[in-house]
């Protein structure tokens, strides 16, 4: 695990799988009943226009219909004055990074389909890193060409982004310039990171800041240094607009994508303006909307707790989500809940549709119950009524999807202990090969074990090819071969401690799209999907195990997804299909919510201890991988603390307790 995929430039080869990120989409199960409420009284938390879209997908179409709309004014308008005078051009600020992907690839496809002219635009660029080369992949100038600006028509001097390269001395006055440069901005498209930064604005930067050099947190470098392959390689400063230079444009559409950033829409939409939440200052602005999709909007008011708003759908799982939050804020167990408690926090329409206090309490306790089982494939020769999985057929193929070489063990390790030890014909699916996630360092202990044992000695030729690496270009082919291998050998070893063969059983798939080299992926297409469809008729599974992330959109988790997806629809009329389920894991930071939970595997101290040194094998991702983000911790603590979590939510409201619990959804 551990990178993160800058995925899906537009290109016309891949037409098939242009919208391919609009195609995992959860089942939605009960809600509010938006018709049935005035806007006033849905929106009355929040304090910034919000439109919610079903995905990004939905949510870059209409960003990208205000785009060319006005742009297409702007020309209208202008040819109506005297021919004499000189069009000014259309002034867009732009973002970067992962949040525009999809709309910059969306214009594209609408610019070379003569819908949209980008000739009378000039675009602003919110920030660059500094300093660094405008040649380096990792340049905010880089990214902005590579996947937007030399695919469209707009004129070279028209572009404006911060130059990285400037003298220190001189940044000062350079930035002062750039500034005053900026007089209008008729449209700025702007995300903003998961603590609410905008731009390089970090936490306590003030309202009216204008562009300027900045130190960047500690932080913000352990998120930025994803991409810089290790937290030494990451600029210390950023070239940034200021907030206050923000506020200028005439309008301001705000973006986000995917769960990661839920918290921080929360915070921007419903919260109080502080400086400790930058993008909060936005809420002033005249004339500004936020366009999210339904992960990043989960912990909204109307979408959390959508019973507070406004008339809702009481299905039986939406009925468990509302009673298992009802715990949580009268800390009691189910069976203890009053009717008081249902009144005093409004949950008297549930009454009101569902019967009385008690039988709600008892249907939703035994739901709950029935989701756990210690035979996730399935306890043949037994009623499987109230069981999340059936009896037969006995034994089953279960087949486990796994993003990198870890997911499998650090997400669900104690669920494939489950299906290998009860005689379950269990095959392991890695899709990628994970080789960006090694350090270098990792590959010379590596070779030098080798040459120790007798093996061969390439110590020398391979700390040459490190040492040839430059900064900002994709890794030499040679080295990731080796950084492959390396994690093969992990995964190997890992399956082979829960007692599975890993000659026959363990697919090592390295799909296409994530061998570029670098942290920057490329496109899914036909033979990422191709690959997974040739395995799935292999083995044709009764039970498919995939990691089911809702973060970014553009993460790799999330097009592995994807890749799934598409390759299930391909099969969808195969004759084994009518006996498969897919089943959705987490990764090793989140956790489904209880109220969507379908299938609760408990593990016994043992198997937490047998998982534990599975994820031990993956020796390149202990200690010292490279993308450890803002968690500290290693995998296998993440891990451990998030199923011990899960365990002592269930125990208290009123289930057995238990060490660990592993919960999954069933999509179908």
């Amino acid at each position: 695990m551990n990178d993160v995929c800058f995925a899906y430039r537009f290109n016309e080869t891949t037409k098939r799988y242009g919208a391919m990120n609009n195609k995992y989409q959860l089942p939605k199960d009960g809600g509010l009943i938006k018709e049935s409420a005035p806007k006033d009284i849905v929106h009355r938390y929040e304090r910034m226009p919000t439109r919610v879209f079903e995905s990004e997908y939905h949510g870059v179409q209409y960003v990208a219909d205000v785009i060319c709309r006005l742009i297409r004014n702007h020309v209208d308008n202008a040819s109506a004055r005297d021919i004499y005078e000189e069009l000014p051009p259309f002034v867009l600020g732009l973002t970067t990074g992962r949040t525009p992907l999809g709309l910059y690839r969306e214009l594209v496809k609408r610019h070379k389909a003569g819908e949209v002219s980008f000739k009378s635009v000039a675009v602003y660029s919110l920030d660059e890193f500094y300093p660094i080369r405008r040649t380096e992949q990792q340049s905010r100038n880089f990214r902005i060409h590579d996947e937007f600006l030399k695919h469209i028509d707009i004129q070279p001097e028209n572009v404006h982004i911060p130059d990285g390269t400037i003298p220190e001395s001189e940044v000062s006055e350079y930035c002062a310039n750039l500034d005053k440069s900026i007089r209008k901005i008729d449209l700025m498209i702007i995300g903003f990171g998961e603590n609410g930064q905008v731009g390089f604005n970090e936490q306590g930067s003030y309202a009216k800041s204008h562009t300027r050099l900045v130190e960047l947190s500690h932080n913000s470098r352990k998120v930025q240094s994803q991409q810089f392959f290790g937290l030494e390689n990451t600029p210390k400063m950023a070239i940034t607009m200021g907030i206050g230079t923000i506020m200028r444009a005439d309008r301001i559409v705000l973006m986000a994508w995917g769960e990661e950033k839920a918290t921080a829409v929360q915070q921007i939409v419903e919260g109080e303006i502080t400086d400790r939440v930058p993008a909060t200052h936005l809420q002033q602005h005249h004339n500004i909307e936020l366009v999210i999709d339904e992960s990043a909007a989960e912990n909204l008011t109307r979408v959390q707790t959508p019973w507070l708003v406004g008339p809702c759908e009481w299905t039986p799982k939406f009925v468990r989500k509302a009673v298992v939050w009802l715990c949580g804020i009268v800390n009691k167990p189910i069976l203890k809940l009053t009717y008081k408690d249902y009144i005093e926090n409004s949950l008297g329409q549930l009454l009101e549709k569902c019967g009385t206090y008690d039988k709600i309490n008892i249907r939703v306790f035994n739901d709950l119950q029935h989701t756990i089982t210690g035979w996730p494939g399935g306890k043949p020769n037994a009623d499987d009524s109230t069981r999340p999985a059936p009896s037969l057929p006995y034994p089953k193929r279960a087949l486990i999807f796994s993003p990198h070489p870890d997911d499998d063990v650090i997400s669900m390790g104690g669920t494939f202990i489950r299906l290998v030890e009860q005689g379950h014909d269990v095959h392991v699916a890695y899709q990628t090969s994970g080789n960006v996630a090694v350090h270098d360092d990792v590959v010379l202990q590596n070779v030098d074990t080798a040459r120790e044992l007798g093996l061969g000695n390439t110590y020398e030729d391979v700390k040459q090819t490190i040492e040839s690496k430059r900064r900002g270009k994709p890794e030499p082919r040679k080295l990731l071969d080796i950084k492959g291998a390396i994690r093969r050998a992990e995964a190997r070893a890992a399956v082979r401690s829960f007692g599975l063969n890993p000659d026959t059983n363990a697919h090592f798939l390295n799909l296409p799209f994530y061998e570029t080299g670098g942290i920057k992926k490329g496109e899914l297409t036909s033979k990422d999907i191709d690959i997974i469809v040739k395995l799935l008729r292999e083995i044709r599974p009764h039970q498919i195990y995939a990691a089911g992330d809702l973060a970014d959109p553009h993460g790799t988790h999330r097009t592995c997804m994807e890749a799934i997806l598409e390759a299930l629809d391909v099969t969808k009329d195969d004759d084994w299909r009518e006996e498969c389920h897919l089943w959705l894991y987490r990764g090793a930071w989140m956790e489904w919510n209880l109220g969507m939970v379908d299938m609760a595997v408990p593990l016994s101290p043992d198997e937490m201890l047998k998982k534990r040194h599975a994820i031990y094998r993956h020796l390149s991702q202990k200690d010292i991988v490279p993308f450890p983000g803002s968690d500290t911790r290693e995998f296998w603590q993440r891990a451990e603390a998030r199923t011990q979590n899960t365990a002592q939510l269930y125990d208290k409201l009123g289930m057995a307790e238990y060490q660990a619990i592993e919960v999954f959804v069933k999509m179908f």
